[in-house]
């Protein structure tokens, strides 16, 4: 569901695999999916799938085990409506949101039992219509119930993603997983866009790295305050990641922001910055980052 950097990477490596993959998208995009198959770029190895079943009608796929749920946050409501047509009684719907409540919004749609919440780090977006860029050597993809269980349906398909090359991993504690990957999105999105400077931007001005850390410091905090087990040494460990981006790699924000589209803002640090109020945690640098990029929040 959504078949942009993520699910056109995941899908695209699973459907070259051998996995039956339906990719639902639109626009442009569809169109050059079913004309020219979909392309993925990578480090890794190119991908390219010839026979697509693509559509941007799920009525015309049926019920379906796993559903990577793959969409931007402002969108969710809507593709979540999108996914009742493909749920059967034991479908997983693996979201691989940004930000921390995307497994509640999604629960409240469509049901405890299909909920799964997710994460990736991997940076890929769509380089143009039905080819999508994967940059660095990374295709890391976690998933976990929200009861912290192991379920055959998570294992079956871990082991579907490993046959395809992928590194899945299904874990017992995915509420820290996300909020890990959240201190340093957040923070990245925000110090990113901000700045107007892709990843080697960052790299290359120690007051930009300095201001990335503190960021995700703040939001360490909140995380720490509303009771995630968050590792002492996170921030540090997110700056050692950031630096070992490709130069040339972007937060999805700063994409977006560049092609004049709407930003998760609210998502990133909005959310870090109500969340502190809410745990009475101070966010100023947030508020700041947050403040200078509401103007563009909507295109």
């Amino acid at each position: 569901m959504g078949s942009g950097g993520l699910g056109g990477f995941f899908g695209g490596w699973l459907a070259a695999a051998g996995a039956e993959v339906s990719f639902i998208a639109r626009g442009k995009h569809l169109a050059a999916i079913r004309s020219n198959g979909l392309t993925i770029t990578s480090q890794l190895g190119d991908r390219y799938v010839g026979d697509v079943r693509a559509t941007d009608d799920t009525s015309e796929i049926g019920p379906v085990d796993i559903i990577l749920f793959c969409v931007k946050n402002y969108d969710l409501e809507q593709a979540a409506k999108q996914c009742l047509p493909l749920l059967h009684a034991n479908t997983a719907v693996i979201s691989l949101l940004n930000g921390v409540d995307a497994a509640e919004s999604l629960e409240s749609i469509l049901g405890s039992n299909h909920a799964v919440p997710g994460v990736t780090y991997i940076p890929s977006n769509i380089a143009r219509p039905g080819v999508i860029a994967h940059l660095g050597d990374k295709s890391e993809i976690v998933f976990g119930e929200q009861d912290d269980t192991i379920s055959t349906r998570l294992t079956e398909f871990r082991d579907i993603c490993r046959d395809a090359g992928l590194d899945a991993q299904v874990t017992t504690d995915i509420a820290t997983k996300i909020w890990t990957k959240f201190v340093g999105w957040s923070a990245a999105s925000s110090v990113t866009s901000a700045s107007r400077q892709p990843f080697g931007g960052i790299q290359s001005q120690p007051v930009l790295v300095r201001l990335f850390r503190d960021v995700a410091s703040e939001t360490y905090k909140v995380g720490r305050s509303k009771g995630i087990a968050l590792p002492d040494n996170l921030v540090e460990q997110l700056v050692t990641i950031v630096r070992s981006f490709p130069p040339e790699a972007k937060s999805s924000m700063l994409v977006d922001l560049e092609l004049g589209k709407r930003l998760e803002l609210e998502t990133a640090c909005g959310r870090v910055v109500k969340l502190g109020e809410q745990l009475d945690v101070e966010t100023p640098l947030t508020r700041a980052l947050y403040a200078l990029l509401m103007p563009y929040a909507d295109g």
